[in-house]
């Protein structure tokens, strides 16, 4: 489904993302492990050319980018990479003066041109689909951030892309209300979504991701079956950051 082929990505002098490869299977989760900095954000947003690669290639279904320096991509050709992609972001990014079902149907309207009726009975189906169908008609800044995620959540599956972004989506919420999106993240999982995503939640990766990437200083150190990488770590880099964050020895 996605082939991201030795992207680099530098700002200014830091050179953040050093040749990076990763393959994602379509209806799988795969998720990207590592400690802050590591690049595996900005390589979430290289998919969908929130970041432009230095160099590089992106294949996303049958779209392919390929990126040199000094090279300057077109406007037609992100578009086209973005129609395949939804993003989820940390801080949910929802239209405040929107209600929950406007911020669902917005895309569908505004970009893609749908009927209003078409597009709220889309965006009711993904509001039930996410647990918030009560909350269709209320406000963002009434809901707790666990239903604005879920709500973000709806959005991004509106235009049926062929793949899921996450960018640490359970990262600004405490446990409680991350547990929420995590319930909803699984069941899309179960359902076959493709997901790549972003995340230092260990507990989030285990649960959901078929595979997972342990990027470190921009560079891949190891790849794999979740359940291998998670229980039998090849490289003790990776053994080394799971033990942290599990507070194993």
């Amino acid at each position: 489904m996605i082939t991201l082929e030795h992207i680099h990505k530098s700002f200014g002098d830091n050179h953040v993302l050093k040749g990076v490869s990763v393959a994602v299977p379509e209806g799988g989760v795969t998720a990207l492990i590592g400690a802050s900095g590591s690049g595996k954000s900005t390589l979430l947003r290289c998919v969908n050319l929130l970041e432009i690669p230095q160099s590089g290639e992106v294949h996303i279904d049958d779209t392919v980018a390929r990126f040199a320096p000094s090279q300057k991509v077109s406007r037609e050709l992100i578009l086209a990479l973005r129609r395949k992609t939804g993003m989820v972001f940390q801080n949910f990014q929802l239209f405040p003066h929107l209600t929950a079902l406007e911020n669902v149907m917005e895309g569908l309207v505004t970009v893609l041109k749908w009927p209003r009726e078409k597009a709220e009975t889309r965006a009711r189906d993904l509001l039930h689909k996410v647990g918030m169908s009560i909350k269709a008609d209320a406000w963002p800044s009434s809901l707790s951030g666990g239903q604005q995620q879920r709500v973000a959540i709806a959005r991004a599956l509106a235009p049926s892309p062929k793949v899921l972004l996450c960018d640490e989506p359970t990262s600004a919420l405490d446990p409680q209300l991350a547990a929420e999106v995590v319930d909803v993240l699984a069941q899309l999982a179960r359902d076959g979504t493709t997901m790549l995503m972003a995340t230092h939640d260990l507990r989030l990766a285990a649960t959901i991701a078929s595979n997972v990437v342990f990027l470190e200083h921009g560079e891949v150190v190891e790849a794999g079956p979740a359940q291998q990488v998670f229980r039998a770590p090849a490289d003790e880099r990776t053994r080394r950051f799971i033990s942290i964050l599990t507070g194993e020895q």
